[in-house]
């Protein structure tokens, strides 16, 4: 089976990179296709927080979608976590457009066994 998919490729000049393209998708099988930004900080758990940011997965638009994600923290206290989850559905901007909430915890990690708690909107909307 074929599915039609419209893009276009950039050059990322990272010399270090083991790839030397990225590919932004723009449709899928016809379909318009978005991205979101997210970022935050963590619960302060076992006297420290983390910070992430990331883009997530591209989902369809003009109906209504969630998006997967999945980043890193930051190493803080010598150590990272996994974020990895699924957003709510899209919340209508009054001005046009939508965002979307997620929140989660993450993977467990640390000399001290511990996870975070997160939680946050994708773009610059409104708090959830």
């Amino acid at each position: 089976m074929e599915i039609p998919v419209t893009g276009f490729v950039v050059n990322n000049n990272d010399s270090d990179s083991e790839h030397s393209h990225i590919l932004y998708l723009t449709s899928w099988n016809g379909i318009p296709i978005h991205v979101h930004e997210f970022k935050g900080v963590t619960s302060f758990d076992v006297g420290h927080d983390h910070r992430y940011a990331s883009k997530t997965e591209p989902a369809p638009s003009g109906v209504q979608h969630v998006h997967r994600y999945c980043t890193f923290t930051s190493v803080d206290n010598e150590h990272r976590h996994l974020i990895k989850g699924v957003t709510g559905p899209a919340i209508p901007l009054r001005g046009g457009g939508h965002f979307h909430c997620f929140e989660g915890c993450t993977t467990v990690s640390g000399a001290i066994p511990h996870t975070h708690e997160y939680s946050g909107k994708t773009g610059d909307a409104l708090d959830c």
